[in-house]
């Protein structure tokens, strides 16, 4: 009874956390989408993403929203990756660093460019840990011989990589809106994929 009891805790969790990983980004972008909507203003070469959250009026709430509502759906989605590699420590590093990646995205929106420098901190914690979970994560992967999910994240972490040495040496442009895209449409990629695998998952078990 015990453990039926806590195989269904565990499914629970990876129910929760594969449906968090797929809104997360969906919310958050669609907030940021609207967002710069409501500010013709914004250039994607002159702007970074984060100038929306200082903008007056309804700019700054859509899209500093949008970084927290995403950035709660992310942490539930990190800690069941808790759950779902618990049986690889290497995972549990990489669910742990991004959980602290996560708990970055939220500051993010909580500490806007008004608040340096806790917000430029929070920025560059969230850009630079992500890719350093994935590799944790990859490795857990490699050794669950899960080649498809270890190769996919890999290459999740080599093209956010890639995207910010371009961004440092040739530059897409003055600011930094583009790499923060790029970057954050392969996170958001990577978290649907696997939260639909966790959710399938939880599925399974049941059979």
């Amino acid at each position: 009874m015990n453990e039926e009891r806590l195989v269904d805790k565990r499914d629970f969790w990876l129910k929760i956390s594969g449906v968090s990983g797929v809104l997360a980004p969906i919310i958050a972008f669609t907030f940021i989408l609207l967002a710069i909507a409501s500010y013709p203003e914004f250039s994607w070469t002159e702007n970074a993403l984060s100038d929306l959250g200082v903008q007056q009026g309804v700019v700054a709430v859509l899209f500093n929203s949008g970084l927290i509502i995403g950035g709660v759906l992310a942490l539930f989605f990190a800690l069941g990756l808790f759950v779902f590699l618990s049986e690889k420590l290497l995972g549990r590093i990489g669910a742990f660093v991004l959980v602290l990646d996560t708990l970055a995205l939220i500051a993010v929106g909580v500490f806007p460019e008004s608040a340096e420098p806790v917000h430029y901190y929070a920025s560059v914690a969230f850009f630079v840990l992500f890719p350093i979970s994935m590799l944790f994560i990859c490795a857990a992967f490699l050794h669950a011989n899960k080649m498809r999910m270890c190769l996919f994240t890999f290459l999740v972490a080599m093209v956010i990589a890639v995207v910010w040495i371009i961004q440092f040496s040739i530059k897409f442009g003055p600011n930094v809106a583009i790499p923060e895209t790029v970057s954050a449409l392969s996170a958001s990629g990577w978290s649907i994929v696997l939260g639909v695998q966790m959710f399938k998952q939880s599925l399974r078990s049941k059979k």
